[in-house]
């Protein structure tokens, strides 16, 4: 039985080990406590949360002066708000000064689903790149959700994280698995091409390599949980092996993980490359699995833009 879990419960699961390990964890967050699951740190440690109100950008400062103070601030809203509404504040209040607060975003991309276009951010990890020493990361799966979250403690700097609210499956296994910031990890080899995705889309780019094997495509697919900083020795020994590269990621193609890829190999290695994520278009309303296929974020759309590519480059 395939199990699936939102990496947002796992976001929660991991603050509560975190304060049961750690005195100097605090969590701020915006009305928004049952939603971005700090509901259950809430309940274990009252006297070390905050909430904020709907005043996201209050709430950042807040969790700034936190930081300043020596406590390890984790600060939750919806990506749209954390990420959008309140930039200027984390520019300048926590990127600009190299605060230690880490942000917990929760809800991003399309498969918000039925919250609608307004609440869909898929330009998050395009604002949160920009802003200089800010670790950004998007985990696949609950396990990979919960290690981040922790090696996010583990960082000193600012770090923002992307959590989702549709259940996916989880694909790791707890006891084998290892994370560290700035690593990829190569999920199964392949000469044919390469698929590097990030958050949910990593699952289905594992699907998708399965069902081009029907094609005699073997894929090589490597999950990027951090989009920044870059794993850049394996997506450039990925594109030296494998020669084609596809990006998948929930998130626009203007300003990601596709970008931050084309970016290092139009300098270091040209190689071809496809982007599948949204294509500078909004969101709508609709159930999230719905909308995932109807944006192309999903396995069968991967399967058909990487068997154009194998077949171009045979022509």
């Amino acid at each position: 039985m395939e199990r699936k879990l939102a990496t947002r419960d796992g976001y929660g699961a991991a603050l509560v080990q975190l304060g049961e390990e750690h005195p100097d964890v605090v969590v701020f967050d915006a009305d928004l406590s049952e939603a971005t699951k700090t509901a259950l740190f809430k309940k274990a440690f009252p006297e070390r949360h905050f909430d904020c109100g709907i005043a996201e950008a209050d709430m950042m400062g807040a969790a700034a002066g936190a930081a300043a103070m020596g406590m390890v601030p984790f600060v939750s809203s919806f990506a749209m708000f954390a990420a959008g509404r309140a930039f200027e504040q984390v520019r300048n209040s926590i990127g600009y000064p190299q605060l230690n607060v880490k942000i917990g975003a929760t809800h991003g991309g399309i498969s918000v689903g039925e919250d609608g276009a307004s609440h869909q951010c898929c330009e998050d990890f395009a604002l949160m790149r920009t802003i200089p020493g800010m670790v950004v990361m998007c985990p696949s799966d609950d396990v990979e959700a919960r290690a981040a979250v922790k090696a996010a403690y583990a960082h000193k700097g600012p770090v923002y994280m992307r959590f989702g609210r549709l259940p996916v499956p989880v694909f790791h296994e707890e006891e084998k698995f290892q994370f560290q910031i700035g690593k990829g990890e190569v999920l199964t080899q392949g000469s044919d091409l390469a698929l590097i995705a990030t958050g949910l889309m990593t699952y289905e780019a594992l699907q998708a390599a399965e069902e081009l094997k029907r094609f005699g495509i073997h894929a090589r697919v490597i999950n990027l949980c951090t989009i920044k900083p870059l794993d850049e020795e394996l997506v450039l020994q990925a594109a030296r092996e494998c020669g084609k590269v596809i990006t998948c990621e929930e998130h626009s193609v203007i300003g990601g993980l596709g970008e931050a890829v084309c970016a290092l190999l139009g300098e270091r290695l040209p190689t071809p490359v496809r982007r599948i994520g949204v294509n500078d278009v909004f969101g709508c309303s609709g159930p999230g699995a719905q909308l995932l296929r109807k944006f192309g974020l999903c396995a069968d759309h991967i399967v058909e833009v990487a068997a154009d590519m194998v077949a171009d480059s045979a022509r």
